[in-house]
């Protein structure tokens, strides 16, 4: 968290006060979260660069900019927003960057864990992500052959990023649902109308998030740009409901632990 949907949203609110405008200044007060190039060298290369495109790809925000890319994971709780610098900076807002326009894109992080990449090309972070699930090139397709060389659990290679990029826990859980398929079953078990199932169920969950501008859990660990929870919690089928009735169903929702992760699923429907 934040997955897919959650990123694109942030993305999308950024691209409006971002696009044109001209970076004057780095502060990073956890030097940790600048990852490439070194902090020094950071302020220096960003400084005067003008930002052309604002985007995403996976779960990282990407602006372009004259020269050279930003990119921003957020991990599990950072946030991003554009205010006025006379705004007073929040106790976990450790690195923001000072906008042509009196502005700040600020980056709000509790846990610290978010990293930020300034590179020549996009390619030198993202390289090894596997296939945007929303892009037209995702096909049924891709997707089957990407699973016949596979063995593992359906819901650790949902996690997976080199496999499928952006899914996380949430949608993973509520892909496998809407697809239903048990998240211990064999990639390599499945049928070619399964498979079909599965890549239809990822493609239409994440673009009812996206709708829906994400998932805000009851920990507010997302907000979009402008501060404002996303909605798709209300539609949630599984994730984070065990012990409570399927909503199809009115089994008990389960829950199991699947390489570390809590995994929710409806023993009825995904036998």
């Amino acid at each position: 968290m934040p997955e897919l949907p959650e990123v694109e949203t942030v993305a999308r609110g950024l691209r409006d006060p971002l696009m044109g405008r001209t970076i004057t200044g780095a502060t990073a007060n956890w030097p940790p979260t600048i990852v490439f190039p070194a902090l020094d060298q950071f302020r220096d290369r960003i400084a005067g660069r003008q930002v052309e495109s604002v985007g995403r790809r996976a779960k990282y925000v990407v602006i372009g900019l004259d020269q050279g890319v930003l990119l921003i994971h957020l991990m599990m709780s950072g946030r991003l927003n554009v205010v006025q610098a006379s705004e007073p900076l929040g106790k976990h807002t450790h690195t923001y960057l000072d906008l042509d326009d009196g502005r700040q894109l600020r980056f709000h992080d509790v846990r610290k864990f978010g990293r930020v990449y300034l590179v020549e090309q996009a390619s030198q972070v993202t390289a090894k992500l596997g296939p945007e699930p929303l892009d037209e090139g995702f096909t049924p397709e891709l997707f089957r052959r990407q699973l016949v060389r596979r063995s593992g659990r359906l819901k650790s290679l949902l996690l997976d990023q080199t496999f499928v990029a952006g899914l996380g826990n949430i949608y993973a859980d509520e892909s496998l649902f809407a697809a239903k398929l048990h998240p211990l079953q064999k990639a390599n078990t499945l049928s070619e109308e399964e498979e079909t199932r599965l890549h239809g169920a990822i493609r239409t969950v994440l673009r009812r998030a996206v709708e829906a501008r994400g998932t805000t859990l009851a920990d507010q660990g997302y907000v979009d740009a402008n501060g404002q929870a996303g909605a798709y919690q209300a539609k949630i089928a599984v994730y984070g409901r065990g012990g409570e009735p399927c909503l199809s169903c009115q089994a008990s929702v389960e829950r199991i632990v699947v390489g570390g992760r809590s995994t929710h699923f409806c023993p009825q429907c995904q036998k």
